[in-house]
């Protein structure tokens, strides 16, 4: 059983950055791949980044939205994936939350299907506006 917790989230200017953490118990999260999405009000929850288990090693996987903006990375030692945020726009605002795979070790082609993940942290509220 794996738990996720968010936090990081916030309200910011258009161009700022946040950094997004999502820390796991009850599993080492380096041997699940690990998703970040995000849902806006009125949107279906979209898939905006993916880091495969350490073992699978796959590049990072980023919809084509954040590309060049974003960037997710692990920390082992604290067991945390990270979500960098930055060049932010407002269309960026939504509640952003981390999920882990816990079934297969590779983000694959379909890592953006919410479907695809067993567990699932409670969400940060990002919010871009000047």
């Amino acid at each position: 059983q794996v738990q996720l917790v968010e936090s990081g989230g916030g309200a910011v200017q258009p161009g700022g950055s946040l950094r997004l953490s999502c820390v796991g118990s009850g599993d080492t999260l380096g041997t699940h791949p690990i998703a970040w999405f995000r849902q806006a009000p009125g949107k279906e929850r979209e898939g905006i980044s993916c880091i495969s288990s350490i073992a699978a090693d796959e590049t990072p996987s980023y919809t084509d939205s954040v590309k060049g903006r974003f960037t997710i990375s692990r920390d082992n030692a604290t067991n945390t994936v990270y979500l960098q945020m930055n060049s932010l726009k407002p269309e960026d605002t939504a509640v952003y939350s981390c999920a882990a795979d816990s079934v297969w070790p590779l983000c694959g082609n379909s890592w953006a299907k919410p479907t695809n993940y067993d567990y699932w942290g409670q969400g940060t509220q990002v919010t871009v506006s000047s």
